[in-house]
């Protein structure tokens, strides 16, 4: 609340003496360098960074320890493209909401302090759970070979 302006906050009701419940909030007047836009927040809040341009934009939006998700609304497929060549994330979502990856259709995964390697519901994933093992016997026998 220090580093913007808090323009909503859902208060959770009763919700809120029975775990770590936090509503919705989103807040304005970010700056691209506070912690609202620096952390990966796994929560309903939404961080409003105003940007000059695109060019703006994008260097806002890769300028990030993490990558896990990026999104972006346009009208124009130039930006678009761009977006799809220039913002750094695992999952890139182009006019359409930011979540609801489908497992097994949309693998899901990041880059940089977001996750390495393959991505959850991947073609790949599984080889992440098995250890990996060559065994190399010589069967040129020599010497004395007992029957056991």
């Amino acid at each position: 609340r220090r580093e913007a302006r808090e323009v909503l906050a859902v208060d959770v009701g009763a919700l809120a003496g029975q775990g770590w419940f936090v509503g919705p909030h989103i807040f304005t007047d970010v700056a691209a360098d506070s912690r609202l836009a620096q952390e990966e927040i796994f929560g309903p809040v939404l961080a409003v960074i105003r940007a000059a341009d695109l060019d703006e934009a994008i260097r806002y939006a890769n300028g990030t320890m993490f990558a896990l998700t990026a999104g972006m609304f346009s009208r124009s497929p130039a930006n678009l493209e761009r977006a799809r060549r220039e913002l750094i994330a695992g999952n890139l979502y182009l006019n359409r909401g930011i979540t609801g990856a489908l497992v097994g259709r949309q693998p899901f995964g990041g880059f940089k302090m977001s996750g390495i390697g393959s991505k959850a519901g991947g073609d790949d994933y599984l080889l992440q759970y098995v250890v990996p093992r060559t065994i190399t016997e010589n069967t040129m026998r020599r010497g004395f070979a007992p029957d056991a």
